[in-house]
């Protein structure tokens, strides 16, 4: 299963990318909304995670182009944030998230819910 991560924090970036690869998934990773949506068209994907703000295109934007396109509309779409806030995570939401995780993740946890959604995309890690 191939997940695409979006995040503009190269700590971060590379820390969710290392949780991913140690748990049997194949992972992509780009540093804004633009470079990922570029890396989607071309080599697609099985599930995605989004910061919610990134320069170029913020990961809401980058949802909101996902599900207007037939191609990812079904695409599963994790957003991480460190805005927690009810309204942010409605934003989250309505803009077609499947899950909406705030920072900092806790690895078991954010695993969890990213093999939830591949069960449900019928996909697993590897």
């Amino acid at each position: 299963m191939k997940i695409l991560v979006a995040e503009d924090d190269d700590i971060f970036r590379s820390l969710i990318a290392a949780i991913l690869s140690e748990a049997g998934y194949e992972v992509a990773a780009e540093p804004d909304g633009l470079r990922a949506w570029e890396r989607l068209n071309g080599e697609g994907a099985d599930l995605c995670v989004f910061d919610v703000d990134m320069p170029g295109m913020t990961g809401i934007e980058l949802l909101k182009r996902l599900r207007t396109d037939v191609r990812f509309y079904g695409l599963p779409v994790i957003m991480l944030t460190v805005k927690a806030l009810v309204e942010d995570q409605l934003t989250g939401y309505n803009a077609g998230a499947d899950e909406y995780i705030p920072k900092p993740i806790e690895a078991g946890v954010f695993l969890a819910r990213v093999a939830a959604l591949a069960r449900k995309a019928g996909k697993g890690p590897g």
